[in-house]
Formats: C-alpha cells, structure tokens, sequence
C-alpha cells in the first residue's frame, strides 16, 4: 500500500480546517496549521509535502505573503490559494508575488480540492523530476571542467615529455644516451596509458549493469598477485596476502577486482622510498553475508585534512607520483555499485590503511 500524499492546510478558522480534515482524511495525510508560524512548523518537520492550501486572510499577514515566504526556502510544495470572488486583485497579486500554481475559490467543494490536489500532484512529480535533473547536468558540467583541465594536463603532460624526448634523441650519439632517452619516453608512454585505463574505468562504473557471481577471493588475489610481484622485487617492498574465507560469497567481480586494484596501486606507488622495510599486507575475512578487506602500506601516509577529499574526481592528496585523480573515485563509483563502505586510517611518514566491507548480494 502506498503512503498518503502530504497536504497542508492553513486557515485561521478552526471549523474550516475540521471540515478539509473530515472530507479528505480518508485518500490523504492532511496537516492542519492555524497560523503562519504553525505552518512553518509543519514544513520544517514534514519535507514531503507535496501541496499548501493557504487562505488568503490570514490575520497579521495574507496567504500571497505567506507563499512569497516560503517560496524560497521551501520551493518543492505546490502552492494554491484559498479565496472568495471578491479577491480579484489578491489573486493577481498571489501569481505574481507567491508564483501559485492555481487558486480555489470560497466557499469551496470537495470536487473543487480534489481536482487541485491531482493537478498539484503532477506538477510536484514534474517539478521533482526537473530539479534532479538539474543537479544531475550541474555535476556533470562540473565534472566536464575538471575533465577538461585533465585531459590537458594528464595526456598532453606525457605527450610534451615524449616529443622532448625524441627532440633530445635526434642529437644523441651514444648508446647509452639512446637507452636514456628511451627509458623517457617509455615513462611517458606509461602514464599516458595508466590515464587511458583510469577513463575506461570510469566510465565502466558510470554506465555498467551488475553481474552477480560466486566470488572466489583466492583466486582473485593470485591473479592480483601475479601482477604486482614484480613491483614488488624491483621496489624492495614485502607484499604480504592473507585470504580467510570459508563461505559462499556473492557480489560482481568487475568492481571488486577494480577496487583491489586501484587500491594496490597506490600502496605500491606511495611507499615511502626513504624506508627501509616496505610493505604491503592484504587481510581478506569473507563469511556469508559480509566480506571484509584491509589493504595497509609503509607508504608516506595521508594529510588529515585530505582524507575528506581523496575520493573526490580528480583530486590528489600529494604530488610524490602523478596520478591520474581517478582512482580513488572509481573505487568509491565501484563501491556505490556494490553497497560497499570504506574507511580510511593514515599517519604521515608511516602509512595508511583503507578497510573495506561489502555485503553478499
């Protein structure tokens, strides 16, 4: 059974607002308010509603002035007012000033209200539906500045570095110079591609539809595994998996393996290369129902004041690598995917720990 439409009515006479309560109670959740400040009231503990009905004199004030209040700080509700035939100038006045949607005239009737009442509902639906629209292109306009400026910076970067590179190479005359100059453009060549994989993910979680399997957490970690050991011995950093699972655990492979990813990515790439005994501990506890992963590095550790921040589009926290500033906000786009939580502990010049839990779906 789907829950009653919120209406308030406001009217300072009290047999007026029995007699809305007594004819409509039945097909909607009607609120009731006896002067401004009552309705106020009802607005601020009640945000869904939908409809106010509001008679035009009110004393102390008038319904125009009272929706002209409230148009800005509650804009949602359909405003419709209450007035006899008198009130043509009110009327006028009430479109112009308290932007109503329609008025009802006094005496009213039961078939006058319920018609409003079905007119205002569509046009809440329409007006709700355009104003989530609105914040959807609002982000993503946004999210097509910072694209913007990163793209210059992150393909055009390597890009500048490649033709340096082969700029320089032309006027070498060595081997060895050669070998420099290829281990550049190859640097370049590396980000670039590293950039290239980050958009696809991104757009992967934006559009793509959940695929629920039987995840088999060893498995993905030896294949994680077979990937960073080579980081591994040519960086000196201790990569350490320990993998508890016993049940049957459910979930789509695409994100979780993404999240594994991107999340060892940057233990590796944010070690502290000052330290001695690197390392990176993978901890994996899956039982039916809740899976949970802790991936902890000796890296150079996070800001307080960035933690907020790094799962934002585009962000980076430090600049001891370049980053795409993609990869911490497709692990939280992945995570959103999968009803995933998580929770960062870090301390500079020691290290950082993300912990994640996933439910079974």
């Amino acid at each position: 059974m789907s829950e009653k439409m919120k209406i308030l009515y406001v009217d300072d006479e009290p047999d007026n607002l029995v007699g809305f309560k007594a004819s409509l109670r039945l097909d909607y959740h009607i609120l009731t308010a006896v002067n401004i400040p009552q309705a106020m009231s009802c607005l601020s503990n009640h945000p869904d509603i939908k409809v106010v009905f509001c008679d035009q004199r009110m004393p102390g004030t008038t319904g125009v002035e009272f929706f002209e209040e409230i148009r800005i700080s509650y804009p949602l509700p359909v405003r419709i007012l209450l007035t006899a035939y008198a009130d043509v100038e009110s009327i006028i006045d009430a479109i112009n000033r308290g932007n109503i949607f329609r008025y009802v005239k006094k005496p009213w009737t039961e078939a006058d209200i319920v018609s409003a009442i079905d007119e205002a509902s569509k046009f809440y639906m329409a007006n709700s539906m355009l104003s989530i629209k609105n914040d959807e292109l609002q982000k993503a306009y946004n999210e097509l500045n910072k694209f913007a400026y990163s793209v210059s910076h992150d393909i055009r970067g390597p890009l500048a570095g490649l033709l340096g590179a082969i700029d320089i190479a032309r006027d070498v005359d060595t081997v060895e110079e050669m070998r420099e100059m290829l281990y550049l453009m190859e640097k370049s060549l590396k980000k670039l591609d590293t950039y290239i994989i980050s958009m696809h993910d991104y757009y992967s979680m934006q559009r793509g539809e959940l695929k629920i399997t039987d995840i088999n957490f060893n498995e993905i970690m030896n294949e994680l595994k077979a990937i960073y050991d080579v980081l591994s011995i040519t960086n000196h950093v201790a990569f350490k998996i320990n993998v508890k699972q016993d049940d049957t655990f459910r979930t789509d492979a695409v994100p979780l393996t993404l999240i594994l990813n991107n999340l060892l990515s940057n233990a590796f790439k944010y070690q502290d290369k000052k330290r001695r005994n690197k390392s990176v501990e993978v901890t994996i506890e899956a039982e039916k129902t809740l899976a949970t992963i802790c991936i902890k590095d000796t890296g150079i550790g996070i800001l307080g004041n960035h933690i907020g921040k790094i799962f934002n589009l585009f962000y980076r926290a430090n600049s001891q690598e370049v980053g795409s500033g993609f990869g911490l906000y497709n692990v939280k786009s992945a995570l959103s995917k999968i009803n995933g939580k998580i929770e960062v502990n870090s301390v500079m010049d020691q290290g950082t720990t993300f912990k994640v839990t996933l439910p079974s779906i």
